[in-house]
């Protein structure tokens, strides 16, 4: 039996793990969360996150990370925000495959996460990571509603390899060899869905929305070729797909934080209420240092930048991005 150990038991994890431990494997969460780890051993109920779901009795917890130390397979689900703390801390030996499913950037570095694990730890062969990623709502992964996402390697078969662990009936794996693509597109479809829910908060319409999701798709590609990642990467699952889920759907939590910033609410109130992560108000500035970096240009990451900061009101955003000079669209 397939061991696998999950870092970290948040609304994301808690759906990746159940869905693992309901094909069968022997999958333990690390969570630093006493109330949670407590809920799930003894209830099979995550008292916090997916509370209205009862998960596999295969799924187990612990607030130990060293207890993973032997896992077959290492699943990285902590926002980003606590890669440098935590990723240290991993017991990872030379044989593990480490596949990572957070949406973010090594607030240091810049680094994506698989890129970060790869230079914290020197016995890591790349060859044995790989990321997860596509439109995929927690809450329908965790009730086995069907999705499709990307698996990518940096090489082929363990491409394969994670795409035939994660396939179910309810989840569909592809793979691909371009992991620093499928890793852009999952960080920045989180700034163009916060942009997104700000057009639905101030009651634009729906055109208004469609432009500022074609034109993010545009900063996202520009972004993705230039840090190395393939441009068709950007137009699959883990890229446009990703960014139109995140973008349109109320399930979405950075869209959310969007709405309720352009309806004129204080974004420390909403980020105190909300009950959980929203990658897009830690990473828009990262995202925006790596663009500078590259020397790409993204407006509509710099207006949600200066919106997060309180440098601009929603219809300062707006009135912005409308009248920059008119251009070739591509």
């Amino acid at each position: 039996m397939l061991k696998v150990g999950v870092v970290g038991l948040g609304n994301w994890g808690t759906a990746l793990a159940n869905h693992l431990a309901n094909k069968g494997y022997d999958v333990l969460g690390w969570e630093k969360n006493p109330q949670v780890v407590e809920s799930i051993n003894a209830t099979h109920v995550n008292a916090i996150y997916q509370k209205d779901v009862v998960l596999c009795k295969n799924l187990k917890a612990t607030s130990n990370i060293s207890d993973l130390k032997d896992s077959d397979m290492i699943l990285l689900v902590v926002p980003s925000f606590a890669l440098n703390s935590v990723i240290p801390q991993l017991p990872i030996n030379d044989d593990m495959l480490i596949v990572s499913a957070i949406k973010g950037l090594e607030r240091n570095s810049l680094k994506t996460p698989i890129d970060y694990v790869l230079s914290t730890f020197n016995n890591v062969n790349k060859n044995n990571c790989a990321v997860l990623s596509g439109p995929s709502f927690a809450a329908d992964i965790v009730r086995f509603r069907p999705c499709g996402v990307v698996s990518a390697g940096f090489c082929e078969d363990t491409a394969k390899k994670v795409a035939n662990i994660f396939t179910s009936e309810s989840m569909r794996v592809y793979f691909s060899t371009d992991p620093i693509g499928v890793e852009i597109g999952a960080v920045v479809k989180n700034v163009i869905a916060l942009a997104s829910g700000v057009c639905d908060g101030m009651e634009l319409g729906e055109s208004a929305k469609a432009v500022l999701i074609t034109r993010g798709l545009t900063e996202m590609v520009r972004l993705g070729v230039a840090v190395g990642g393939q441009e068709k990467t950007l137009f699959g699952l883990s890229g446009i797909g990703d960014l139109i889920l995140t973008a349109t759907c109320d399930t979405s939590r950075n869209r959310t934080v969007g709405k309720r910033l352009g309806k004129g609410e204080s974004l420390q109130n909403i980020i105190d209420t909300l009950g959980s992560v929203a990658e897009s108000v830690t990473t828009t500035p990262l995202v925006l240092e790596l663009a500078k970096k590259h020397n790409v240009s993204m407006p509509i990451a710099e207006e949600v930048n200066k919106l997060l900061k309180g440098e601009v009101k929603p219809i300062d955003l707006l009135k912005d991005l409308m009248d920059r000079p008119l251009k070739f669209e591509y």
